[in-house]
Order: C-alpha cells, then structure tokens, then sequence
C-alpha cells in the first residue's frame, strides 16, 4: 500500500471549476509515522475524515498532522498503535512536548459577541479526535453511558428542529453515584420536556456537583443531602454573581431533578428538600425594542448580504414571528382563502395558527422557495441548512452571519453602543408597531400567534407614540383645567412660565 494519501482520493474531493486551483496532487505523508500500524490506523482515520470534512479543512489539518509526527518521534518509548497509550497519557506526554517547543496549550478565542475566552489550542483538540476515532464501540444501552446519542435512546425527543443537539453530556458531574441518579432523573424528564429545557437541568446539576466538590467532598449521592446542606448551597448560589433570573431557573432545575430522583430512588426527603420560598424572585427583564433609526441602519446592511439569508431576515421581520417560527417555514405555507393570501405557520413552542399575508410578504416568500428549489430540489423547508438540507437552516448560523456583519461594518445602536443581535427584537417591533395602529389586544395577540391576551400590555407599554397620541386631548383638558384655576395669579404665574 502506498504510503501516501492524495486528496483526490477522499470521498469529499470534487474537481475545482475551470481556473481555480486544483488541490487533488496534494497529499499527506504517513512515512512520517514512526510504525507500519500507525500508517494504516491513520490511512482509516483520514478516509473517513474526508467523508465528513471539506478538503480546505483536510488541508487545513495537515499541519497538526505534521506536528503530530514531530511529537511521535520525540518520544524514547514511541507508541506502536494509536490505542497503545490511553487518552490521559497521551495528554499528558503532549503537554510537555508542546511546553518543551514553547507552544501555547490554550489560545484566546474570540465568540460572536465579541467577548474573549481561553480554550484548548487545535493541535490537543485534533490528538483528542484522533484518539477517540480507534476507542472501542461502547456496547452498554445508552442510558448508562456518561454521553448520550439521542437518536439512540429510543425514545420520542422534544427537540427544536433549528438547533442541532445530538448528545447530552454528563461527564461534568464528577461524584459518580450522584452521575447515576441524575442520569436516571433525565431518562424520565426527557419524553415530557423540550431538549433544551433537559440541558438546562443537567446544566444545573453540573453546577451543583462543582459546589458538593469544593464545600461537601464527602457527598457522593443525593441520598447524603439534607436540608442544612441545601441552605447552604441557597446563600451560595444567591451570591455567586448572577442575575437573579438566573438564581431562579437554577432552583426551579435543580427543584426538578432532586423531586425526580426523590421519587425514583425513595429519598422521599429530597421531595420536599426545596421549599416554594427558597427560590428567588425573578426580575421582570427590561422589555426592549428597535427603534425606527436603528432598523434602518440595521437593515440597510441585511439586505446586502447574501440574498437568501437577507430574504429570511426581512421576511422574519414581516412576519413578526419567533425565529424558530420564521426558520421553519414549510413551502406549502401559502395558500389563498376568500381571495386574500394566507400563511401557515407552524409554531415550534406551540400549535399551528393562520394570518393574512400582504402581496409584498407573499412574493418574497416565494422568492425564496423558488431559490431554495432552484438548488436542491423539493425540501421540507423553506430555508434549509447547506449542509444537511433535510433539516432547516439553524439559529447559530445566521446568528453569527449577522454579528459578523455587524462587527465588519462597525454598526452603532442609538446610543453609540455595538449592536448586539437579538432575533426576538423584530418581533418586540412587530408588536409595537400592531399596536400604534390601535388594533385590540385580541387582533394583536391573533397576528403575533398568542393563544392569551397576557403579553399583549408589554407592546402597548412600549409604544410612546401611541401613549402620546391617546392621552393628549386628556392632557390639553387638564392643562385648561389647572390654568382656570390660576385665575387672579396671573403675574404670579408669569415669572415661573
């Protein structure tokens, strides 16, 4: 077998358009592997890798894989497989290594916010892939392993079709029979709530084992807490820094994983562990809004970027949905009824609701499913993910394709600040705007997709114009009032005017 792999021979290669740089002679050289078998170990790992990668990336790769061989042959005691050293060791002989040739182990990582984090450099993130590609098949059932494939639990999931989870990871919970009972907990939560409200429970619970670590280490199970223990952690988690809707969800999680637990293990202690009053009252979160100035601004650059995902955002706006909503759009959802052009949405948080459509939302709409179909034929979906269109384009993708946006045009809100990217914003808007055209509250809530009038006194609070508009003839009548009640005062009231 020859010891080289061309990139012409990995399934994702495809001949470059006429003019462009052809990358098929390039390749990779396994006679810098110090053994026969690593060869053939890595000849299994790139192949496959090319089945899952785009070749910019295998190239991109390439230099890991160079320093790869230059750490293996450092090393006296040279491993003669992949799997003859266990992932810890091989973290541990690599650390020195890149500390020996001054290379940093952790790089800044710079999120779409803008903030900056550390985080583990690519070549140990590469080294951990590698390693992980030869580990034997787990044969358990899934629900005693410490990471679970959803897809393999067999079981119905509540998941958001524009976020992608597959797996839900406990391994930051280090106390093991405390692992055990939550994983149990979690196997019961999972068919009856959303998989994002799963991962903030085991979000909670990672949190809490991080405390049990450092204050309890003699705790191992939830059969060991007690009400002492868990006033504790309440002072704790009121002080630790974060916003009190925050403290709250933390309580409510961990409320309904330790009830669970209490139940399936009989701790019937851990049911009533937690009282209603221990959990902090919620701060109502500021209502915010675009104003006319910032949508303009914020517009005239969406609609320059890449028609399709200008098109979903402007429709999104339109529509005055929730982006999950907008994101999901199936393309039979126009339809005409008593000659005026309705949608048919489908609420990912709810049930399916119908509204007018204008001509002008009717044609963008329709726009779009043609330049979807124009690409890749019938889809479910309106907007479809570019690398697996059977699913719909996902919230992180054009999140980040509008704060980079954002960033490289240096776009300013009203008050000088950087723009931050809030997709429930348009909706704030759309809802704002409903009611400064004096609809009532039951049309409101119809055209936003609310089943309850409740949110409906959010929108009319923020709207100043219309506050203005239907208080004034009350307050010119107030004005008349207090001014005829001046009478007699009038040089008086003159020097104040």
């Amino acid at each position: 077998m020859e010891d080289r792999i061309y990139y012409r021979e990995l399934k994702n290669y495809r001949s470059p358009p006429k003019g462009s740089k052809d990358m098929g002679h390039l390749y990779y050289d396994l006679t810098l592997l110090p053994s026969q078998k690593m060869r053939e170990e890595y000849r299994l790992f790139l192949t496959e890798r090319g089945q899952e990668k785009t070749i910019q990336t295998i190239d991109h790769d390439k230099s890991l894989y160079h320093h790869l061989c230059r750490f293996l042959i450092s090393q006296r005691k040279r491993p003669e497989s992949f799997l003859a050293w266990d992932e810890e060791t091989w973290i541990k002989n690599l650390r020195k290594w890149m500390l020996k040739n001054e290379m940093p182990w952790y790089i800044e990582k710079v999120s779409v916010y803008g903030s900056v984090s550390q985080g583990e450099a690519r070549l140990p993130r590469y080294v951990r892939q590698l390693i992980r590609f030869f580990q034997p098949e787990d044969k358990r059932p899934e629900q005693e392993k410490d990471v679970w494939e959803l897809d393999r639990l067999g079981i119905p999931i509540k998941g958001n079709p524009i976020h992608n989870v597959k797996t839900i990871n406990f391994t930051g919970i280090s106390q093991k029979l405390l692992r055990e009972e939550i994983k149990a907990a979690i196997y019961w939560h999972i068919p009856y709530e959303s998989i994002g409200t799963v991962q903030g429970e085991i979000g909670g619970m990672r949190r809490f084992s991080k405390y049990l670590k450092k204050y309890h280490p003699k705790v191992e199970s939830c059969r060991d807490i007690n009400r002492e223990l868990m006033e504790d952690y309440l002072v704790y988690n009121m002080t630790n820094g974060q916003t009190n809707k925050s403290k709250a969800n933390n309580i409510y999680k961990l409320r309904s994983v330790l009830t669970t637990i209490g139940k399936i293990f009989e701790y019937p202690h851990l049911e009533s562990i937690i009282i209603q009053s221990d959990i902090p009252p919620e701060t109502q979160p500021k209502f915010k809004v675009y104003s006319d100035s910032e949508l303009k601004r914020l517009n005239a650059e969406i609609t320059k970027m890449d028609e399709q995902y200008a098109r979903c955002m402007i429709i999104h706006q339109m529509l005055g949905t929730r982006i999950s909503d907008t994101l999901t759009l199936r393309p039979d959802c126009l339809y005409q009824s008593g000659g005026q052009t309705m949608i048919r949405i489908q609420q990912v948080k709810t049930d399916v609701y119908t509204k007018p459509v204008s001509e002008e939302v009717a044609l963008l709409i329709q726009k779009a499913i043609e330049y979807t179909k124009s690409r890749h034929g019938d889809t479910e979906y309106i907007f479809v993910n570019e690398k697996d269109i059977s699913r719909p384009l996902q919230y992180t993708t054009i999140k980040n394709k509008i704060l980079q946006m954002i960033r490289d045009q240096k776009l300013l809100d009203d008050e000088g600040k950087p723009f931050g990217f809030n997709s429930h914003m348009f909706r704030h808007y759309y809802g704002v705007k409903l009611t400064e055209l004096h609809l009532d509250d039951w049309t409101v809530a119809k055209l936003l997709g609310h089943k309850r009038l409740g949110n409906v006194k959010y929108y009319r609070k923020m709207s100043n114009q219309i506050l203005a508009d239907e208080t004034r003839k009350a307050r010119e009548e107030m004005s008349r009032i207090i001014l005829n009640n001046l009478e007699g005062w009038g040089d008086e009231y003159g020097q104040i005017r």
